[in-house]
């Protein structure tokens, strides 16, 4: 049973200044209010509707790889409850849903060399998922690969192998073609610095692995398969928007010291523009292929390559949580890695060995990362400085908390609510000096499986309890539920 309140006003005591009245922040009439999901952070069923095993299945199933032990195989039972989770966006008032496609459900016959069968039972529970949310009015947002690449491909080298780039343009057709102009908006890769990065250089995500020199082929195989997709998504439907997520990074040198503001520029090289340069501009920056020579030469970048992966895009999705503070290392000095990403003695950074990421300043959410919302403000700026005609969206923001279930059965997140003021402001600021932004897709719905922190944290709007999976509204879905209703809010 979902534990739901009908009152739609949020719970809890914020306190109001009875002289001056609250400044209040309006968004554009055409803006887009959503929440965000993952496959394999929501859907359990892991081993049903012909579903094969995912990177992520593998992974979680490796002892001492997710905190507490946890895994994906049942999370939020999303697979079989989700006319009830599409029942409470639509009593919230959400506008759009983004959530992301685990392709193990659509091809889980795939290798390296053939896309292999469409699988009836996975395309038809997508198909499903979208009629429902339609049928709410809601307008679906897919993301095409939320990192759950299927197994048999990471058998094959995963994203060091240029096939998988060319079997996910492929799967990506396939999806489109499914689910066609029913689905506004297409989204090809979510954060594929977390994909490359975290899952084959520091290895504190799927598939784990610690070669700095097979992330930075799973970089261009990324980009690649980025490019590749948007063909093929073009080609089956000409109507729907389509575009990128990228968790961009807000990097500041600790100092103005020359050696910490060249820190800076190498890491904004790996986190950023080694996917919006090919991405948009249709080539690699020359200090990066620099910086990390010593790393790899670079040749699996072949001939046209970067023809392909500069494809012409509607919108690029930003991500973003917490700002980045980077120093060059003094000498003998200690490594500091506190890059909020898990722990591991392999580093995220080829190529950064003498760059350290130095605790940053609090308050803090649960995750132990900073608040700092004028990063967001800062990096939408950027992108409408570098690319005026590309539109904007916002597909993730959101804060974890040690959210708790009080007597009467509510749960009241204030916290959560002053995050998201917060960062709603800022990007209200953004779009008041005239970037296109043109919504904000809130992290998350659930809480869920928090990949390698298991279930341990909690960005839900809603409160799932683990042992029953019933869902109660927290009161920050209440309070955004009224944002949407009014098209913004007051602002203490």
């Amino acid at each position: 049973m979902t534990a739901m309140t009908t009152d739609t006003k949020p719970s809890g005591d914020r306190a109001v200044d009875p002289v001056r009245p609250p400044r209040r922040l309006q968004f554009p009439p055409a803006f887009v209010w959503g929440v965000a999901t993952a496959s394999y952070q929501i859907e359990g069923a892991a081993d049903e509707g012909g579903r094969t095993p995912s990177i992520w299945d593998t992974f979680a199933a490796t002892p001492g790889k997710i905190q507490g032990g946890d895994t994906g195989a049942i999370a939020d039972d999303h697979y079989h409850r989700y006319v009830d989770d599409i029942a409470i966006m639509k009593q919230l008032g959400i506008r759009s849903y983004r959530f992301s496609i685990a392709w193990p459900r659509i091809t889980p016959q795939v290798t390296a060399d053939s896309l292999g069968p469409v699988n009836e039972a996975g395309a038809l529970f997508y198909a499903h998922v979208v009629d429902e949310l339609l049928a709410a009015g809601i307008s679906p947002a897919v993301t095409l690969y939320h990192w759950d690449l299927p197994q048999a491909l990471e058998d094959a080298g995963g994203w060091t192998n240029r096939k998988t780039a060319e079997r996910f343009g492929e799967y990506a057709g396939v999806v489109a073609a499914l689910l066609g102009a029913r689905v506004g908006t297409y989204i090809t890769l979510n954060e594929p610095w977390c994909s490359a990065f975290l899952g084959y250089a520091s290895g504190v995500h799927a598939p784990g692995r610690t070669d700095p020199a097979a992330a930075l082929a799973a970089v261009h195989h990324l980009n690649l398969g980025h490019g590749l997709a948007v063909r093929e998504i073009r080609a089956a439907t000409r109507v729907a928007q389509v575009g990128v997520t990228l968790n961009l990074a807000w990097v500041r040198a600790a100092t103005e010291r020359a050696a910490d503001v060249d820190a800076a520029r190498q890491v904004d090289g790996l986190a950023n523009r080694v996917f919006l340069d090919p991405m948009l501009r249709g080539s690699y920056p020359p200090d990066v292929l620099a910086d990390t020579a010593a790393v790899t030469d670079w040749s699996f970048v072949q001939d046209g390559d970067l023809a392909l992966v500069n494809q012409p895009i509607d919108l690029v999705g930003l991500n973003y949580y917490s700002p980045t503070t980077v120093q060059a290392r003094e000498t003998g000095g200690a490594a500091l890695r506190a890059d909020g990403h898990g722990s591991s003695a392999a580093s995220p950074w080829p190529g950064c060995d003498a760059i350290d990421f130095p605790p940053q300043p609090g308050p803090y959410t649960e995750m132990g990362w900073s608040i700092d919302a004028r990063g967001m403000y800062e990096l939408l700026m950027r992108l409408h400085r570098e690319h005026p005609t590309l539109g904007l969206l916002v597909t993730e923001n959101g804060a974890a908390y040690a959210d708790e279930v009080a007597a009467d059965g509510s749960v009241i997140d204030d916290e959560r609510i002053t995050y998201l003021e917060q960062h709603l402001a800022a990007i209200n600021d953004a779009i008041a000096e005239g970037a296109d932004v043109r919504g904000y897709y809130l992290w998350t719905l659930l809480d869920n499986f928090e990949w390698a922190y298991g279930y341990s944290k909690r960005f839900g709007i809603v409160h799932v309890d683990y042992a029953t999976l019933d869902r109660t509204i927290k009161s920050s879905g209440l309070w955004y539920a009224n944002v949407i209703i009014e098209n913004g809010f007051p602002l203490d």
